[in-house]
């Protein structure tokens, strides 16, 4: 299992509607409102590093409001 947190930038006013709507995206096991540089913090999960991509590309990099992402994979040193 691999797990991620994905940094989300989003348009202005949009960061509590875009972490709602994230929430429900399989894969997804936590999302939060912050404030910084970046607007919602994901944590989630997917069975390989591909899988992983699938689910940024595909689900969650097309929820509206969304402008950018980072993704950072979670590793055991």
């Amino acid at each position: 299992m691999v797990h991620a947190y994905i940094l989300i930038q989003t348009e202005v006013g949009k960061a509590a509607a875009v972490a709602s709507e994230v929430r429900g995206v399989a894969g997804v096991t936590e999302a939060d409102d912050v404030t910084g540089p970046y607007d919602v913090i994901v944590r989630a999960e997917a069975e390989t590093v591909d899988d992983l991509g699938k689910l940024v590309v595909a689900r969650i990099q097309s929820v509206e409001g969304i402008t950018r992402t980072l993704t950072c994979p979670v590793v055991h040193l």
